[in-house]
């Protein structure tokens, strides 16, 4: 289980998972697994969704429960705990998100595809966390600190997104019902104490469950459920949640969404005939991300304060390369977006495959440069004032 829970686990089961999903879509498997995908799975005429949608709004709502227990940990005891601590890394997160919308808009502004621009916005923190486990060994740990608030910071933006720009014809009396149920879901979590209670697990359970089926009918994007079921449980026994939540969601949930994702078969057409929602995600997201968070964080740590140490101009840089791996939520902003329009939604996802691989090999040669840098260089002991080596 421990290999499950490794920063370099998730990162390399997503890329190739979403690498098969690209192949198979391309081969003449393609329209049988296209078909598998479309099969519905439920109690006809009661409650059923067809396989890609079980597993982009059931399955991946597990893995959104379990970023919002992140969120909430690190909002009130981590990284996030006060505005002085995310001061820095939200102005960065600021311009990392703007400045990909402005490059969007500049390329698919105006044409069918301009819908796309949350698109590129966001950073895949297992990718991102994995590429600093497997490249960044040497790297000051406050580099770590930064990223992980940056994508954090990123990850509440792309739940405002889901949340406001995906939801439709709300139906408010089930709303408020799944709000109930998020309530009660609260209350019984701090009953739990140390040791926990099977009725009371079992209680929460099918609370869960049911928070999400009655989001799912109201309208809203039901992998919102998983973030207020995460935000609103008591931080121990979400912790504890996590912790057994968290090799099933890397090694079953995101693999699923990512090969469900990629299953898009490359268009045998020209240059020139492609969407511009493509060319907007593939661009937005490598060079948008570099220059907003590089920019943004070197703003930031002249005219914010903050604590610690600046970081260094080729440290953002990297910080910006890894901001741009944008994946899984991507990938869902995309699959939202175009709900409607599957041709557009194929290509941008195209584009955030694309995009998201210029990103990380960026971020595999700045990372791997400045570890090196790092390791080499000695560095000041901050007990002591002392230089030792990295």
């Amino acid at each position: 289980m421990s290999l499950l829970r490794s920063a370099r686990f998730p990162a390399a089961v997503l890329l190739a998972a979403a690498a098969v999903g690209l192949v198979v879509a391309n081969s003449p498997l393609g329209a049988s697994v296209d078909a598998v995908m479309h099969a519905e799975v439920g109690v006809p005429g009661v409650f059923a969704l067809s396989v890609e949608h079980w597993i982009a709004d059931g399955l991946l709502a597990l893995f959104f429960f379990v970023v919002a227990v992140e969120l909430q940990y690190e909002l009130t005891s981590g990284q996030l705990n006060s505005a002085r601590h995310a001061l820095r890394p939200a102005i960065a997160a600021a311009g990392g998100v703007l400045v990909p919308i402005a490059v969007f808009a500049a390329i698919a502004g105006g044409s069918d595809a301009a819908r796309g621009w949350p698109i590129p916005t966001a950073t895949d923190i297992a990718f991102a966390l994995g590429v600093l486990a497997v490249f960044g060994r040497g790297l000051p740990s406050r580099i770590r600190v930064f990223l992980l608030a940056l994508a954090i910071l990123d990850d509440i933006v792309g739940i405002v997104f889901i949340a406001v720009l995906f939801t439709a014809d709300v139906q408010l009396p089930l709303l408020l019902a799944a709000l109930a149920c998020v309530a009660v879901f609260a209350v019984l979590s701090r009953q739990l104490g140390g040791r926990g209670h099977r009725a009371l697990i079992v209680a929460l359970v099918v609370l869960g469950v049911a928070t999400w089926v009655l989001v799912y009918l109201s309208g809203v994007h039901s992998t919102i459920a998983g973030v207020a079921l995460g935000l609103a449980m008591a931080q121990q026994p979400a912790l504890v949640a996590r912790h057994v939540l968290e090799p099933w969601v890397n090694a079953i949930v995101l693999p699923l969404f990512a090969f469900a994702a990629a299953l898009v078969a490359v268009p045998t057409v020209s240059a020139s005939e492609l969407s511009p929602g493509l060319w907007g995600v593939l661009i937005a997201l490598p060079a948008g991300k570099v220059v907003g968070i590089t920019f943004a964080g070197w703003i930031a740590q002249r005219v914010a304060g903050g604590d610690g140490p600046r970081l260094p101009l080729a440290d953002l840089v990297t910080a910006g390369s890894l901001g741009g791996i944008g994946f899984t939520v991507s990938l869902l902003l995309s699959e939202l977006a175009f709900a409607d329009h599957p041709e557009i939604r194929d290509q941008t996802t195209l584009g955030v495959l694309g995009g998201s691989a210029i990103s990380l090999v960026l971020a595999v040669i700045l990372v791997s440069w400045r570890a090196w840098h790092y390791r080499k260089t000695p560095q000041a002991d901050p007990r002591t004032g002392a230089a030792s080596p990295s």
